[in-house]
């Protein structure tokens, strides 16, 4: 017989451990806040670039998650004269690269903003017309 607010487990004494009725691996959640994700996108893109210019500010990123997806967009100075292209491929790439693997979010989209171009010291030297 069952009693009227229990399980039969309970009415002949057993009683069961709560939480080994959900299995580990689903049990809470996990929420990585969006500064955090931008953070390790700043980062990645900084390992991507190498060295930077002396003057120019580190690269840093802003990121809207909404699931397990993470858009990102990063800004940043590169040197100057150089190939743009090829620098922005390799940030993009590596971005999406570590922040699949450091916080497990898809990344579909790096948007890659360079803010400012920087002469390097070889080509610092003014040529052509100069007042």
């Amino acid at each position: 017989m069952t009693p009227v607010n229990g399980t039969a487990e309970e009415a002949r004494g057993e009683t069961r451990d709560p939480l080994a009725v959900v299995p580990p691996g689903e049990r809470g959640a996990t929420r990585i806040a969006d500064r955090v994700v931008a953070k390790v996108a700043g980062q990645a893109a900084r390992e991507a670039l190498g060295a930077l210019p002396p003057d120019a500010s580190r690269p840093h990123a802003t990121v809207v998650v909404h699931h397990r997806v993470a858009r990102v967009r990063v800004h940043l100075e590169l040197g100057y004269p150089g190939d743009i292209g090829a620098h922005c491929r390799e940030v993009r790439r590596h971005v999406t690269e570590r922040v699949g693997a450091l916080v497990g979010m898809e990344v579909p989209e790096v948007a890659v903003q360079v803010e400012l171009l920087h002469l390097t010291p070889a080509h610092g030297v003014a040529q052509g017309r100069t007042r």
